[in-house]
């Protein structure tokens, strides 16, 4: 009798057991379809994980501070990659042979540690390094090809119209002339011939005979050879649009145009000094330590490509010494022969400092919309009246300022206005700019 009892306990709990193993199994499925394994690898998310997480120290098929990492996961298996990424050091401390020689061959540069990551980032990051681009065939340069003849063929048509509407012009005036010749001539008494297409008195004479004629064409030719002769000279040593040929190509639009990197950073003695200062190549090193190709858009019709700026950072790294492969500087240095654009008289002084810090004139007032510029050229004329012109219309700012509110304070008074420019506070004066 206890033995049955015992024996249908048994099966009762050996049934219990297959039906909740069943139910396991059925949310295992689940979790699984739903889930982990289910997921796929999405190479556009690993693409934004790498530049947000790798790229400062890696790129896929160049070294930099770190070495490339284009299929890297032929070369170690997935938990070890899981584990070197999410904590490298606690890896090496462990004494793990192939972190250790890792770190020992990459100089022991200690790698950050990516805990926030899982494993299915980590699936991500490693698919979009193993990722190869299928090649993309080149279309843009053949309808640039093709579109090139259209935009000429439509310039040549505009100059062909206005030359026909030019030689109508003459034609008209010829007739008028013509007529108003013969008006003269009657009018004096000259026959004139209908034989022949001039006059029995040659034009001059007729010309010479009326001395008002006379008297206001020698006026006119003074005057108008005065104005030419005066403009001509006017134009010495003004060189606005000058955009010379840099021995480095260096893009404004990109940098600051593209990468908002501000002009400063670069010309960073405009704060403090009389020059904006031409930054050196150092200054350039601090970003294209990292960043020896160009991945940015093209110009095709400039002739702009990739391999065009690339071969320019080339021209950076030869200048400064900078060994691509063992990322040190060799010693071996070429100076580079800028040549300069914005040059002012010496007999002119103008500073920098006064105008960005005191002032706080924005660049672009000066040089223009330097973010579009490709090749920087003079934007502004530089001219004395220019620079008079911007100091009646500009106001002095007096906001936060102690020294420029006294005096703002008594010299409104005396020119009886509300605000003040800069001529007003003596931007007019001959020695401010001349000494």
């Amino acid at each position: 009798m206890l033995e049955t009892i015992k024996n249908k306990n048994l099966s009762q709990s050996f049934k219990k057991l297959v039906v909740s193993r069943f139910f396991a199994l059925v949310i295992l499925i689940f979790s699984f379809s739903f889930g982990g394994f289910s997921q796929e690898v999405d190479i556009a998310k690993g693409k934004s994980l790498f530049n947000a997480n790798c790229a400062a120290c890696h790129k896929l098929n160049k070294n930099l501070i770190g070495p490339a990492l284009a299929g890297v996961s032929a070369k170690y298996e997935k938990e070890w990659l899981y584990s070197w990424i999410k904590n490298s050091n606690a890896m090496i401390k462990s004494g793990d042979e192939r972190a250790v020689a890792i770190w020992e061959e990459w100089n022991k540069a200690a790698m950050n540690a990516f805990p926030q990551l899982t494993n299915m980032d980590i699936d991500n990051i490693l698919a979009y390094t193993d990722y190869v681009p299928e090649p993309v065939a080149v279309a843009a340069s053949t309808v640039v090809t093709s579109q090139a003849p259209t935009a000429g063929s439509v310039s040549t048509d505009i100059i062909l119209v206005v030359l026909v509407i030019i030689l109508c012009v003459l034609v008209s005036m010829l007739f008028l002339v013509n007529k108003t010749l013969k008006a003269i001539a009657n009018k004096n008494g000259i026959e004139f011939e209908k034989s022949k297409p001039l006059f029995k008195v040659p034009i001059w004479k007729l010309f010479i005979k009326n001395q008002f004629l006379v008297f206001c064409s020698v006026v006119f030719f003074l005057l108008s050879s005065a104005y030419f002769a005066y403009g001509w000279m006017m134009q010495i040593g003004i060189d606005q649009g000058y955009m010379p040929v840099q021995p480095i190509h260096y893009s404004h639009k990109i940098h600051s145009g593209a990468n908002q990197i501000d002009c400063q950073y670069c010309h960073s003695s405009a704060r403090s000094s009389k020059h904006s200062g031409i930054p050196s190549l150092n200054v350039c090193m601090n970003c294209h330590e990292n960043i020896a190709e160009y991945n940015g858009e093209e110009d095709l019709e400039k002739g702009y490509t990739k391999d065009f700026y690339t071969n320019e950072i080339k021209k950076l790294y030869k200048a400064v010494g900078w060994d691509e492969q063992s990322r040190t500087y060799t010693g071996d240095t070429e100076p580079v022969k800028w040549v300069r654009i914005h040059n002012l008289p010496d007999f002119v002084y103008f500073n920098h400092s006064q105008h960005v810090n005191v002032a706080g004139i924005d660049c672009k007032e000066c040089h223009g919309p330097i973010e579009e510029m490709e090749i920087v050229y003079q934007h502004s004329s530089l001219t004395m009246g220019w620079c008079i012109s911007c100091h009646r219309e500009s106001d002095v700012k007096v906001k936060n300022n102690e020294y420029y509110t006294k005096i703002h304070e008594e010299l409104s008074k005396k020119y009886g206005v509300e605000k003040l420019t800069v001529a007003q506070m003596g931007g007019l004066e001959c020695g401010k700019c001349h000494y």
